[in-house]
């Protein structure tokens, strides 16, 4: 069974990919980037930003893994997905609670909103062969 959209799906990974590593690196040298952009004083302790950077880093090799196969990328987006939901609800809890200004949502626009509607795309076009491959791995 041929997977729907899947060059498509492959090109959007890689897209992913490219994006989170670069976002990382960048991140990981200019920790205090978004702090200057929201106008918020400079952190303390920059390395903690520098290593949430570096897991962010981390996912785009997880999204070149999905790209190179992905009707076994399943879980793997999936993970993805809830962290780029889990994201928004921290993050709207620091503005809402007034810790943190609005602007300080350009991190989840870029690193999380932009990605859910593809991301789910790619579960929707994956799960029937999660569904096969699962049944067929099982003891």
């Amino acid at each position: 069974m041929k997977m729907k959209r899947r060059r498509w799906h492959q090109g959007m990974f890689v897209v992913a990919g490219i994006y989170n590593i670069i976002w990382g690196l960048y991140s990981t040298l200019d920790p205090q980037w978004l702090f200057r952009f929201a106008k918020l004083p400079l952190q303390n302790h920059p390395a903690i930003f520098s290593a949430m950077a570096m897991v962010v880093g981390l996912y785009g090799l997880v999204y070149f893994e999905i790209a190179r196969v992905p009707e076994r990328g399943f879980v793997l987006a999936l993970v993805g997905l809830i962290g780029k939901g889990l994201g928004p609800i921290g993050m709207a809890m620091q503005i809402l609670s007034g810790n943190w200004p609005w602007s300080m949502g350009i991190m989840c626009l870029t690193n999380d909103l932009i990605w859910w509607i593809p991301f789910a795309l790619y579960l929707w076009d994956v799960w029937p062969h999660f569904q096969r491959t699962w049944k067929e791995e099982a003891p």
